[in-house]
């Protein structure tokens, strides 16, 4: 088959020189590690390959649908690689080639399949047992099996780094990777908001900005992970406005004046017109007319969503009141907020040359917590509407 002609950065090219067993991705925010893991397993193991069995692995069902899988999907659609793709079993085909998208939010999956290749993405989301049996299952007879495990350094503490990396077990490589790696396709927007980090937060920008190991802090929410509630009383939706940095809707659930988010919409790149179209789509039509808060920097936007049926309110921005609201009421995130919980975990305050903390957050990858907030916080408006939902999706 002759090789499709596409964009690659150092990444990808040191995923093909590379021939250690374990393979330690670690970047900062945009340096391409996922894009690249991906287009390596399909040109280098999955096109190529002869009898080969590949495994796509998230901790959890909803952040694999939304992430890895989609991306792999997405990219064998730009390239006309014609695979059979089984969505009940979370499987592809190509030749007699086979790749598995798996979720170990159930522990014994690991146990039911042998295989040659192992891509765990977002690693730090696995424990170092969930890591030891991915490796140990990675036996089946073939040339060169790898594992590869991209992701954030979000801590110094974590066993990637201090039971793989400090300990430099024989069969494993290290790539570190930073935006600088994917200048050619990034605009200035998002390069001036990486390299701002710096005005930020330290740590912050030593582990988006620079790629290098952080320290775990203190995250501003620490409300847990839940079921989605199966009765509530009223519904209200906050939604931030993006373009290059995506546009996000937050649903809020109320439960006997308690909430818990849900994500609905976390997209870039879309006009108003279709986003309108977009998140129309990921509600149900009773939705439009439940309360729903917006970013009020673009006045323009809201008046277009209200014009198109939405039940549509300017937000209250205030943002250290906001926070404090929210903490005194919600009480959870749904298990399929996969980006909105990967937020949440990296929420925190700023500090200052001093390392004292400063009661503002740092403004970094925090689309979907300003759309709860504003969806949640709604002081001197008028009290909630008795708003009934007819369905769900």
């Amino acid at each position: 088959m002759t090789r499709i002609r596409c964009e690659h950065t150092k990444v990808y090219r040191w995923l093909e020189e590379t021939k250690a067993r374990i393979n330690v991705l670690r970047g900062g925010t945009r340096s391409s590690k996922s894009y690249s893991v991906a287009q390596h397993l399909i040109f280098n193991k999955l096109e190529t390959g002869d009898n080969r069995v590949i495994i796509v692995a998230r901790k959890t069902l909803p952040a694999l649908r939304k992430t890895a899988m989609k991306l792999i999907v997405d990219l064998l659609e730009e390239y006309h690689i014609p695979v059979k793709l089984n969505l009940t079993n979370l499987e592809l085909r190509f030749k007699n080639n086979l790749m598995y998208f798996m979720s170990l939010d159930d522990p014994a999956k690991i146990a039911s399949i042998d295989y040659n290749d192992c891509w765990l993405e977002e690693a730090v989301d696995f424990t170092y047992e969930d890591f030891r049996q991915l490796n140990l299952r990675a036996s089946r007879k073939g040339d060169n099996n790898q594992l590869f495990l991209s992701f954030n350094p979000v801590s110094s503490l974590h066993w990637i780094k201090t039971e793989l990396v400090d300990k430099r077990k024989s069969g494993l490589a290290e790539n570190v990777s930073t935006y600088k790696d994917n200048l050619r396709n990034l605009n200035p927007e998002i390069i001036s908001e990486i390299e701002n980090l710096i005005t930020q937060d330290e740590n912050f920008y030593r582990i988006y900005t620079l790629g290098e190991w952080g320290t775990l802090t203190e995250g501003i929410y620490s409300f847990p992970v839940v079921d989605m509630p199966r009765e509530f009383q009223d519904v209200t939706f906050g939604i931030d406005f993006g373009f290059n940095n995506p546009s996000t809707v937050m649903r809020v659930y109320w439960i006997d004046g308690r909430a818990i988010w849900q994500e609905v919409f976390y997209r870039s790149n879309l006009t108003n017109t279709e986003l309108i179209s977009a998140v129309k789509e990921s509600v149900t039509p009773e939705e439009l007319s439940c309360s729903w808060y917006a970013d009020t920097a673009e006045p323009a936007r809201i008046e277009e969503f209200y014009k198109a049926g939405f039940n549509i309110y300017p937000a209250d921005k205030s943002v250290k009141d906001g926070i404090d609201f929210c903490k005194t009421c919600v009480i959870g995130i749904t298990k399929d907020s996969t980006n909105a919980i990967k937020e949440r975990q990296s929420y925190s305050y700023k500090k200052d040359k001093d390392g004292n903390v400063i009661d503002e957050p740092v403004k970094f990858a925090d689309h979907l917590m300003d759309a709860g907030r504003y969806g949640t916080y709604r002081q001197g408006q008028e009290a909630m509407p008795n708003i009934i939902i007819l369905g769900e999706n």
